[in-house]
């Protein structure tokens, strides 16, 4: 692997995480702030590092669903209909444009279609632009 693919990874690395720690921010501003807690204020009774990290691995451990979206279609019911084997149906993007990566039903990463190298039977997405709540960020 070259230098400049190395970099242009942990630049996505970095960009990944800003992401999600945008997102963190707006859920914790969308929070009520009754349920605020002061900085200054003592740990809860009974919560210590050793919790917080088993909570943080069960919740890292939780399944999501990841789509690709190579694009989309809007055709009349009755051409559905129509539809047989070897029909094609042309989508909304062009080839050479960016696939959508969605996780549970949010864009957060947009890519490029790429053969996996250890398995030529299978495709894979390379990441090329991390997408933020308030925008992308690549």
């Amino acid at each position: 692997m070259s230098s400049s693919n190395e970099m242009s990874d942990e630049a996505l690395a970095l960009q990944w995480e800003a992401a999600a720690s945008e997102a963190e921010m707006d859920m914790d501003m969308a929070a009520p702030a009754a349920s605020a807690q002061p900085a200054a204020s003592a740990p809860e009774k009974g919560v210590s590092d050793e919790n917080v990290d088993r909570n943080l691995d069960a919740v890292l451990g939780i399944p999501v669903d990841m789509q690709v979206v190579l694009g989309s279609a809007t055709m009349p019911v009755a051409s559905l209909l129509k539809l047989g084997r070897g029909a094609v149906i042309p989508l909304d993007h062009r080839v050479g444009e960016p696939v959508d990566i969605v996780v549970n039903g949010r864009t957060v990463a947009r890519g490029e279609i790429v053969v996996v190298e250890d398995d030529n039977s299978r495709f894979g997405v390379s990441l090329t632009e991390i997408v933020g709540a308030k925008g992308n960020y690549a």
